[in-house]
């Protein structure tokens, strides 16, 4: 029997769990079970898009241009999710030594598709947190030697950046930059730069596929060859390319290649990749140590090791691949494209510069203009509050759109119109 206290909690515990399921279960369950028909995309492609964009918990009203920082995880992501919670939460594992955080699986139920879906050999893929992570991993684990250089961009994230930083100041290896245009014309400008900057003690390119700066691409197969004509490793940040066009790893030739799925593929959170080259495995030291550390027979299986991992998060990753796939890369990239060229256009009619390529290969998802005068953060502060409209950008004038497939046009002439009145506002004509 509950004493009144014991009760009080019972209640509390209930009434919890019932705003939780009549508000994310809620909101989950009235979104639609059922993907539009991928005839509509034939017979309409904006009421194909329309409708996939019912799938998002984003409100109606919000119209959400910064995917280059985070997607939203559309609903059989969350439902995947969910479902992996359940499963593992009742830890009802036939085998008594079988356990749903166990951290020393291979997970090639969530790998294999993966690999697939990045074109690479399941045993060339680690599963991890982020590209962060997966980029600590490749800076810590090349053996480098003090005066061994390093050479970069000048536009790549901090989690790109800062782990070849930390060894140049405790070991002694030079971190050279490179300075790319803004915009970048053309591949030749990219490749030109780096073969010029490489020395005899170069030993790694590191550079990002699609820089967080500028949303440039960067003519990525071609880097990681002249990389390899030099005896050099390649290692390539590609948080931003999962989900947002179509990619082929052994195609690209790189050595190692780091991407966050949740930006592009809406991947829940804390979901990301390393990829090493067969041939390169060997060569990486573990960051972290745990059983199987030095264990050459699981390939990159040993990078993935890490001891207790969030399990469900893999189930959302999982489904995010196959919601990909269900749609269709060549669909997404397109659309993205489209949708970036379309604001694009829209703002450089207003006078905004541009640090996007002129090339259209070396652009998909995301525009970056500058609009001097008007200041970045106030007109981001103004658009979010007053109009429910988010982006990011840089001080003093920069700003990133990004062009997720689920926004429409209308999503974009709304922004147009906002930055009109804003800068209507500032008294900018």
């Amino acid at each position: 029997m509950l004493d009144r206290r014991g009760f009080l909690s019972s209640s509390l515990a209930v009434s919890a769990g019932l705003a939780f399921r009549g508000s994310l279960w809620a909101q989950l369950e009235a979104l639609p079970s059922k993907l539009p028909e991928r005839s509509l995309y034939d017979s309409n492609e904006d009421a194909y898009w329309r409708e996939m964009r019912k799938q998002f918990l984003i409100p109606a009203e919000e119209v959400y241009l910064n995917n280059g920082t985070v997607g939203s995880s559309p609903a059989p992501v969350l439902r995947a999710v969910f479902e992996g919670y359940e499963a593992c939460e009742k830890l009802n594992e036939a085998d008594p030594e079988d356990y749903p955080i166990w951290g020393y699986a291979s997970w090639n139920q969530f790998r294999d598709p993966l690999a697939a879906f990045v074109g690479c050999d399941r045993n060339e893929i680690a599963l991890l947190r982020n590209a962060t992570e997966a980029n600590s991993y490749i800076a810590n684990g090349v053996d480098l030697k003090p005066g061994d250089e390093v050479l970069i961009t000048d536009q790549e994230h901090p989690g790109g950046e800062h782990p070849w930083d930390l060894r140049a100041k405790r070991y002694g290896i030079v971190v050279k930059k490179i300075t790319l245009p803004r915009p970048v014309d053309n591949p030749a400008q990219v490749l030109n730069l780096f073969s010029d900057a490489i020395t005899p003690r170069t030993r790694v390119l590191f550079f990002s596929h699609i820089s967080t700066f500028s949303g440039v691409v960067l003519p990525a197969k071609e880097l990681c060859a002249l990389a390899r004509s030099k005896g050099i490793l390649s290692a390539v940040d590609g948080a931003h390319v999962p989900g947002m066009m179509r990619l082929n790893l052994h195609e690209l030739g790189c050595d190692m290649y780091s991407s966050s799925p949740h930006k592009w593929l809406q991947s829940p959170k804390g979901s990301g990749f390393l990829f090493v080259r067969d041939e390169v495995i060997d060569r990486v030291w573990n960051t972290i140590a745990t059983e199987g550390w030095d264990d050459v027979k699981i390939r990159a299986e040993r990078f993935q090791r890490i001891g207790s991992s969030n399990v469900p998060a893999l189930w959302g990753l999982r489904a995010s691949i196959q919601l990909a796939n269900e749609i269709g890369m060549e669909r997404i990239e397109r659309r993205h494209r489209q949708l970036c060229d379309y604001i694009l256009a829209a703002m450089l009619k207003r006078g905004a510069v541009s640090w996007t390529s002129p090339d259209a290969t070396l652009r998909c998802a995301i525009a970056t203009v500058n609009v001097p005068p008007l200041p970045r953060m106030e007109l981001e502060e103004w658009l979010w509050k007053e109009k429910k409209i988010r982006i990011r950008g840089a001080d003093p004038h920069k700003l990133r759109l990004s062009t997720p497939y689920y926004i429409s046009r209308a999503d974009i002439d709304r922004y147009l119109e906002a930055f009109d009145e804003f800068r209507k506002k500032k008294g900018v004509a």
